[in-house]
């Protein structure tokens, strides 16, 4: 997998509740060159009062209340995947998941953009069983405050660039 030259955005959200478009934070983290460059993180106050997760996240309604919804936050955060090659997430599946039922919520247009996985990178070029977030990162030694979104995010971006440098020294 090359990641040189290419620009990228990792992204993380946490959700309130089992609906998709329930996301109460997002956590955003842009790679250009190989160099994280931006990093956004967003409080979204999510459609329902619901929160199902607060015991995984910290987060609970009351952080989140007087908080703008997705379609009000989703365009500013939209613009750091101007120019970017691809979406990557931990779990991507799920992500892309929240992000298309958020979009869809708000009436806007998910982004038109490949998304590629964590998970998937750490089995298969990393060789790392099981690829938990949290033991994908414990294993390549990269700072994790698991289920923070800005933390996941940055992490997701790490793991990309370790696989980027570890598939580059197999082809050498």
């Amino acid at each position: 997998m090359r990641t040189d030259g290419m620009n990228f955005v990792a992204i993380d959200f946490e959700t309130a509740d089992y609906g998709r478009d329930s996301a109460c934070a997002v956590g955003m983290v842009r790679v250009e060159d190989g160099v994280i460059t931006h990093r956004k993180h967003r409080l979204i106050r999510p459609p329902r009062p619901d929160f199902i997760f607060t015991y995984i996240h910290g987060i609970t309604w009351e952080d989140v209340a007087g908080e703008p919804e997705f379609g009000e936050v989703w365009a500013p955060l939209a613009a750091m995947l101007d120019g970017v090659d691809f979406l990557v997430a931990h779990n991507a599946p799920f992500d892309r998941g929240v992000l298309r039922a958020c979009c869809a919520e708000a009436g806007l247009d998910d982004p038109d953009l490949p998304w590629e996985c964590t998970v998937r990178m750490a089995r298969r070029i990393l060789k790392i069983k099981p690829a938990t977030l949290d033991n994908v990162c414990r294993t390549l030694d990269i700072e994790l405050q698991h289920h923070q979104a800005l933390s996941d995010a940055e992490a997701c971006a790490q793991i990309v660039l370790r696989a980027q440098s570890a598939d580059a020294d197999r082809s050498r």
